[in-house]
């Protein structure tokens, strides 16, 4: 059978366009006589994912994204369909992640495995999620650091504030005057130092000649530590003793005694008593004084008139005449 030129123009023409949408799917990752399972995804922002984008598990390519498209219901909810050429068991408690690939942004869907035992089949729906853009994993980032630096320029504000409000005309004056104190103390402990070297070059001689002998009484005190030892048990024996002692008792009773004596002494210093009466009275001092005074009259006139009070006889007769007053 002849084959007519139009026939065969047909023939090569259906091939080519075949060939053409063979290709076409293949280079968009979609092989149309494999056999791929198919599994849903909705997510209400994709973030820039695309047709043919990886479907990866742990990193491995196991299959890519086929359509996008958007609810009928709604057009805030985005329909994605996950092409899984592997023959691997998913989960029903999968997850369908959008993540960035690459540093450029490139965007991929990774399936994180669920544990649970319930496999999903084809055609089933799995949970989403998505991984912050880098907008908003930058805004994460900068957000604590802005905060920290907005309460930092506001803590130095504050600083400022209160360093002008110290730092017045007045607080400038009285640090410039201290800064001087400062310099004069510094003047005055230079001049105290090079005195002290002075004086210790100068009396270098005495100096070691004391610590000679402060040398030597710290080896005669080392060669008579028995002795030392011996004078110091021998105080602690005396301690001993006094605390055995009736000493106790005995500054008790003087105590006792000075009480008493101060007692008398107040009684006397307010008349009291005989020797009060006497101490503090002077009417027996003026009789006492006159009776002396009698006496020495008395004497005179017995020295100057003794035959008035002796009366000698030479025969040892008495005499008839009295003495005369």
């Amino acid at each position: 059978m002849k084959i007519s030129k139009e026939a065969k123009v047909g023939i090569i023409t259906v091939i080519a366009i075949g060939l053409f949408i063979y290709g076409f799917n293949l280079l968009k990752g979609k092989n149309i006589f494999s056999n791929q399972r198919k599994f849903y995804a909705v997510y209400h922002d994709i973030d820039g994912l695309v047709d043919a984008n990886p479907l990866l598990l742990r990193g491995f390519k196991i299959g890519l994204v086929g359509d996008i498209k958007l609810s009928k219901d709604t057009s805030s909810i985005v329909i994605v369909t996950l092409l899984l050429d592997n023959d691997v068991n998913i989960p029903k408690n999968s997850i369908a992640r959008v993540i960035s690939s690459d540093i450029l942004g490139s965007k991929a869907v990774q399936l994180i495995l669920g544990n649970g035992t319930t496999y999903a089949k084809s055609g089933d729906t799995l949970q989403s999620a998505q991984e912050d853009n880098l907008k908003q994993s930058v805004n994460k980032t900068i957000a604590p650091l802005q905060k920290k630096a907005e309460g930092l320029i506001a803590s130095i504000d504050s600083v400022m504030t209160v360093v002008q409000e110290v730092f017045n005309q007045s607080a400038r004056q009285n640090l410039a005057k201290s800064f001087e104190s400062i310099k004069l103390t510094i003047t005055s402990l230079e001049t105290t130092s090079y005195r002290m070297d002075t004086m210790v070059s100068s009396e270098k001689q005495i100096i070691a000649n004391i610590l000679f002998k402060v040398n030597i009484i710290s080896s005669t005190l080392a060669n008579n530590s028995d002795k030392l030892a011996n004078v110091i048990n021998n105080f602690s024996n005396i301690s001993d003793s006094l605390a055995k002692s009736k000493l106790t008792s005995t500054i008790n009773n003087a105590d006792i005694a000075l009480t008493q004596t101060s007692s008398i002494l107040n009684k006397i210093n307010r008349g009291e008593g005989t020797i009060g009466k006497l101490v503090n009275s002077d009417s027996l001092y003026r009789k006492l004084d006159k009776s002396s005074a009698d006496l020495d009259k008395l004497l005179i006139d017995l020295r100057i008139n003794p035959e008035r009070y002796i009366h000698v006889s030479v025969f040892g007769k008495k005499d008839k005449h009295k003495p005369k007053e």
